[in-house]
Formats: C-alpha cells, structure tokens, sequence
C-alpha cells in the first residue's frame, strides 16, 4: 500500500500560525532500533536439531558455544586490529557507550568507518541444558542469562553515527541502531546541500523541501540487502553458524521514533512560546486527547472510552539538562514533545507495541493467490510494515501539534479576550458578553473544547446530553435544547464557533480555539502556578 507522504499535512495549523518565526518543518524517523534473530532457533526442538545436524550430543552443547562464542570475539579483535581501532572491554554497564566512542572519534579525528569495538556483559535469552525428571533425560531450554555483547561502533559512510550489537551466544541475536537524521546529513553531503546540525537535529538546510524528500526516501530502503551489508561486516561468522540448517536472519523494527521538527528562526521565538506549550499540554489534555494523538477511537457521542480498553494512560513532565520534556504514554507506545538546542520544537512518537496500531493488509503467510481479502490486522514489527509505521506516527505528531496550535502568542490575556468579554452587536442583533469564570459560560467553553470535536465537530445534541446527564420529559428536552441552541448562537456571534454548511455541527474556529483554551487555562490556574510562570 503506498502512502501519503509525510510532506503532505507538513502545513498544519501550528506552523501557520507562527509562519513569521518559523523557518520549516521536518519529519521523518529518528532512532531506529531494527533487531536480527536466527527466529527458528528460538525453538528447543530445532535447536535440537541444529545439534544433530552438526554431530554433536546434547550433553556436549557447552563445548559447541564456547568455541563459536570464542571464534567470534576473535573476529571481533582481529577487525578492530586490521583498522587500527581500539577493543574495549567495559566493567560496569553504567558506562555511557555513545559518550565513550565519540570521546575516541574526536580525539583520532574519525569522520568514516569503524571507531571502537566495545565489549560489555549484558542480559540476553539464551540455552540451558537441564534435566527432565519426566522423561529422565536431559534437554535445551530458552531462559535469560547474562553472556559478552560486542558492540560495533561506526560512521558509516551511508548511514553516519551508528552501532551495532552482537550478541556471543546461541541463538546470536543482533540489534543495529541507526538515526534518521545523521543518515539524512549523509544524503545532504552527496547532494551538495549545505546545512547546520548540532547533534541530531538540524538547525538550518540550505534546501528544507528537497531534504524532505530525501527523508522519505529512507522509506524505500531495501532493508534486507543493507542490513545483510552490515552483518556481513561486522560478524562474518554467521553463514558458517547458519550453514547447518541454512537459516537467514529475520530482520524487524523493535523500537522506532518518528520525530516531527519544527524549526525556528531563532532561539527567542520558540522561548517565548515554550512555556505555554508545556503549561497547555499538562493542564489541557486529557486522557481521551491522549488516546485520539496515538490513532484511538473514542466516539463522539458520548467522550467515552470503550469499555473494553484496560491500558493504562500516563503524562508527566520531565526537567532535564537541555529543557523541559513533556510526555505522554499509551500501552507502552508514546507522543512527546521538547525543544532542541533552543531552535527546534520537537514532536516525537515512539512506538514499541506495533500490535496496538491496525494496518490493512492480507493475513501474514497466506498467499496472494489464494485471493484472501485484506482486512485491518495488527501492525507487525516486520519491516514490511516499516512505511505504514512511518506514516501512523507523521499523523500523530500531526494531530498534536493541531492540538498545540490552540495555544501560544504575545499577545497579552486580557487583550485577545476584551472583545469576548464584552457586548457586541451583529446583523441589529446585540448579544451579552462571555463570562468564562461564571459556571454556566464556563462548562460550556470546556465541553465544545473537548478533544472529540476537534474533527468532526458537535451538534445541539452532544453539547446538551453533556450538560445535562440527567434524564427529562420531552418538555423539558425541548427547553433544554432551546437553551444550548440560544448560547451556541452566543458563540456565534462572538467568533469562537461556526457552522458546518449544510450540516447541524458546528465546530471551533481558528480564533475560538485560541481564546477559549486562553480562558480555560486562566480560569484553571491558581496562584501558585501564576506565580511560576512569570518567574
């Protein structure tokens, strides 16, 4: 299935909105943990049988690991050796790895190829041998354990900063982390495209819209052969452990990140803006706003969550060396957002349980020719779901920074809102102001706010069974109806709704968004928080 470029709804309302201070917009995969298993090797009954093909006796499976595990650390050595690169062995695993290996890149001055190889004991799954008192014989059985990781570190002339790591023993599993944007950088250089870039972001591009379109390119890789490229380099070894049975590699994404950057002319602007951005989305969003930004389906009528769901929904707000990160987590899945160096806002999401996200496709190993309809399925971590991963994620940034749109400015408070809060007079028809701290105004502004009716809208009818839950005779509907129908006209003529043509919805206007989520937040904070703010 192809789809939409992730370019496409690049021009949301957020950056509209702040067009005079915002340079672009970049999306496209951040980290990219893609992992390599030997899958059928998982299975004791064929591991059982990788030792027959091998000649070797169950009992001597010990024998078997310590020489393979030995003759690939040697492998290991001798690549460093022949590059003139240090093999490292690390004692504690609160050793920074990435931090150690570019300490050695800039003092040898490494701009491509391999820079260290690290060595560290890490937890892994791997084989026992044990006895079965039932069968009074001994067998192979999958448990974790802790066995040497080699770790492969490089700037690799494709892919720029990356690692991979090997696991020493049986079933050898690797996992290869590569970033989307120092992969990027690459693609600018070969394209003759000048750029500023400070870690893993990128400050300023010569050409935003060309480098976006080779962002998207990333998504056409052929996995299979470039990851193979690498394997081959790093761990020659594996075509003789896979010989016996002629096993391949799966190769499958376990964890990615979508990163959404919006890129600002200066570090000023996006300051100014920041503090709101994270006030609003902690005060604002709720778990039903959580739940729409990660492609959850929450009904319009009533704002409730289906009553099978049983996850578990946390947002919370993190304080770190280079700013304030808010977050918000999903079934272990995630959307966050944080500034960058100053200049970039970023909007990532991370997903880590592609099973709770749907794509349309055939059942997985049936055959096209058995002309079996698609239907929706669970997203699968194999990489031929990594394009529908892609743009899953692109929509939900997409959804949150909307969602953030409807806050931020210089104007001051009172200011945007004295014409609300004041009578007005449309078509000889005058109209009392708004009072957002009085109960009735009040509720109203926070139902029609509700993330639910950000897309399709709202009737007399949704905004009135939530006001009142209670139920009533019919006279007393039709008095209830006439009720909600006379303040929606309210807000109407004040600018902060308008009507769906042809339809009876209504929905939130550009303006009204802006000030009702103004209002509600003022009229949500106390003294404290104020306080805060202005500090």
């Amino acid at each position: 299935m192809n789809y939409p470029s992730p370019h496409d709804s690049a021009s949301n309302t957020f950056v509209q909105k702040h067009s005079s201070c915002v340079i672009g917009i970049l999306s496209g995969f951040d980290r990219l943990r893609l992992r390599g298993t030997l899958r059928q090797l998982y299975c004791p009954r064929v591991m059982e049988a990788y030792l027959n093909a091998c000649r070797i006796l169950i009992k001597d499976f010990g024998r078997l690991v310590e020489q393979t595990t030995q003759a690939v650390k040697e492998k290991a050595k001798a690549l460093a050796e022949k590059a003139g690169r240090p093999f490292v062995f690390l004692p504690s695993s609160q050793i920074s790895k990435e931090d150690l290996v570019r300490k050695i890149a800039a003092k040898d001055q490494i701009n491509q190829g391999l820079i260290a190889v690290l060595s560290a004991l890490e937890p892994c799954k791997s084989f026992r041998v044990i006895g079965n008192p039932q069968t009074k014989h001994i067998e192979l059985k999958v448990e974790p354990r802790k066995c040497g990781h080699l770790y492969f570190y490089y700037e690799h002339s494709k892919f720029g900063f990356m690692h991979l790591c090997l696991q020493t023993w049986f079933p050898f599993e690797v996992s290869i982390c590569l970033n989307g944007r120092h992969w990027l950088a690459r693609q600018l250089e070969a394209a003759g495209i000048g750029y500023q870039k400070k870690e893993n972001a990128f400050l300023r591009i010569a050409d935003l819209e060309q480098a976006q379109a080779l962002m998207e390119q990333q998504l056409q890789t052929d996995w299979p052969q470039e990851l193979t490229k690498l394997l081959n380099e790093a761990h020659p070894l594996h075509k003789r452990i896979c010989r016996p049975l002629a096993l391949k590699y799966y190769w499958s994404s376990s964890e990615t990140e979508y990163a959404t950057d919006v890129i600002f002319k200066d570090p000023d602007s996006l300051a100014r803006l920041y503090p709101g951005l994270v006030h609003h989305a902690i005060r604002s969003f709720s778990s039903r706003d959580v739940m729409r930004f990660l492609g959850r389906s929450v009904p319009l009528t009533t704002g409730k969550v289906f009553g099978q769901f049983k996850g578990e929904i946390i947002s919370d707000v993190k304080h770190r060396p280079e700013g304030v990160r808010v977050k918000h987590s999903l079934q272990g899945n995630s959307i966050k957002f944080y500034d960058k160096h100053g200049s970039v806002l970023r909007v990532e999401t991370t997903i880590v349980r592609p099973q709770e996200f749907r794509t349309f496709r055939h059942e997985e190993g049936s055959a096209k020719t058995q002309k079996k309809q698609k239907s929706w399925r669970p997203l699968r971590r194999g990489l031929a779901d990594l394009q529908r991963r892609a743009h899953l994620c692109q929509k939900a940034n997409h959804r949150y920074l909307e969602a953030l749109a409807s806050t931020t400015g210089t104007i001051p408070l009172f200011e945007w809102v004295q014409k609300t809060c004041q009578p007005i007079t449309r078509a000889g028809q005058r109209y009392r102001a708004l009072n957002p701290w009085g109960p009735q105004d009040g509720r109203l502004l926070e139902l029609i706010n509700q993330g639910q009716f950000t897309i399709n809208g709202f009737r007399n009818r949704d905004i009135r069974t939530a006001y009142f839950p209670s139920r009533c005779t019919q006279r007393q509907t039709k008095q209830r109806m006439g009720w909600i129908g006379r303040r929606l006209r309210l807000l109407r003529a004040h600018g902060l709704i308008q009507k769906v043509s042809g339809t009876h919805r209504y929905i939130v206007s550009d303006k009204g968004r802006t000030t009702i989520t103004a209002l509600l937040t003022a009229r949500r904070a106390d003294v404290q928080q104020l306080t805060k703010l202005a500090a």
